[in-house]
């Protein structure tokens, strides 16, 4: 069992819901992450994640060193950014700041999962049209900062063509194949990365009336 697994249990067995939501997750009311999502209802507990996608990954996009100066001197923190996923159809993106590298990623998972979103896909493809969900069913773009993506419907077996970043967040979202264009500073990981995932919300959002 990986340390990710045994923070997921160790979350569900110890969870008191809080929200109208968690308690009825817990009273078996709501037994899907789709049913969630249909009535338009909002995550404000982890654990509700941790419930209903019991095969979610996590995956550390970039941590970084931030410093502030105050007036009692210099102020360090590290910030994570942390993707989590099904490898079918749901993702989430998270970041968190805290003083230690591990409390950082913890964090950031956990505001992941709060940010969990649904990824239609498809086969938007002309050079396909399989019909099978293994690509995007539209071109979208996501935007973050200075930083524009855009996401293109790939034929089967292409894979996915973009830098390291951008292949993690897709992966666990079971985007398997996809091209992606990008303009603006995208260096930036924290920006890039959000760009990618604006995207893919808008592949849900875009279809939602």
């Amino acid at each position: 069992m990986s340390s990710g697994e045994g923070r997921v249990k160790e979350r569900i067995e110890g969870w008191t819901p809080r929200t109208r939501l968690g308690k009825m997750i817990l009273e078996g009311k709501i037994s899907s992450i789709e049913e969630v999502f249909t009535e338009g209802l909002t995550i404000r507990e982890p654990e509700i994640v941790d419930v209903l996608l019991p095969d979610l990954q996590e995956e550390v996009i970039n941590i970084n060193l931030v410093q502030k100066q105050t007036d009692a001197g210099e102020k360090s923190r590290f910030k994570a950014i942390v993707a989590v996923g099904n490898r079918d159809g749901y993702a989430g993106l998270g970041s968190v700041k805290a003083k230690q590298v591990r409390t950082a990623i913890e964090k950031a998972a956990m505001n992941a999962r709060l940010n969990i979103t649904l990824v239609r896909r498809g086969c938007g493809s002309w050079e396909c049209g399989c019909g099978k969900p293994h690509s995007l069913p539209f071109e979208v773009r996501g935007k973050c900062g200075g930083v524009e993506i855009v996401l293109v419907p790939g034929p089967r077996g292409l894979g996915v063509v973009a830098s390291e970043a951008a292949k993690i967040i897709l992966g666990l979202a079971g985007v398997k194949d996809c091209w992606t264009r990008s303009f603006g500073s995208t260096r930036t990981v924290p920006s890039f990365a959000y760009a990618i995932f604006d995207a893919l919300r808008k592949t849900y959002s875009l279809v939602t009336p």
